[in-house]
């Protein structure tokens, strides 16, 4: 790891970027889920669905840009390749092959997924906090937990309408 004078620890810097970059492959694996599902989602609220994945898909690409540039700044190494992702997510893939999910199943993985984030972040949030005493990237954890907050919401909703609920 690079040598970078912030105020932190090696080490600090080390295990930050270690859990930023479990985070990056867990983002970088909803991008693709959430760029797949945009493509395939099909059914009565085709536009409408259509319209929110590619404003969150677009939202992903930021999000994967923050932290990998995060990781940077500490002087780490964000992860480059799809094998290295594919090794560090904890998220699942969603098989799109024939026949394609549903909708209903498509949006229902992604909240799973944005719930899984939010999760994973508030638990390493009080280590990189009490521990690191790493103010900026608790600063971007804590932007990113209501960022998927929001999207999971707005998921959500699409689920509520198909299943009649107000």
């Amino acid at each position: 790891m690079e040598q970078a004078s912030l105020g932190l620890t090696n080490s600090a810097r080390e295990q930050t970027a270690k859990v930023l970059n479990s985070l990056l492959a867990d983002e970088f694996v909803l991008l693709v889920k959430t760029w797949n599902c945009h493509w395939n989602i099909r059914g009565n609220a085709f536009h409408s669905q259509h319209v929110l994945l590619d404003e969150q898909y677009h939202a992903l690409v930021e999000v994967v840009d923050d932290i990998a540039e995060r990781v940077r700044a500490l002087g780490g190494q964000p992860l480059g390749s799809m094998h290295a992702i594919h090794e560090h997510t904890r998220l699942k893939e969603m098989p799109f092959h024939k026949p394609l999910p549903k909708a209903q199943e498509m949006v229902s993985a992604l909240v799973q997924d944005h719930e899984t984030i939010v999760r994973e972040l508030r638990l390493h949030h009080d280590s990189v906090d009490q521990r690191q005493h790493d103010v900026g990237t608790i600063s971007l954890m804590e932007d990113l937990i209501l960022k998927h907050e929001k999207m999971a919401w707005f998921l959500r909703a699409h689920l509520d309408d198909e299943e009649g609920q107000s």
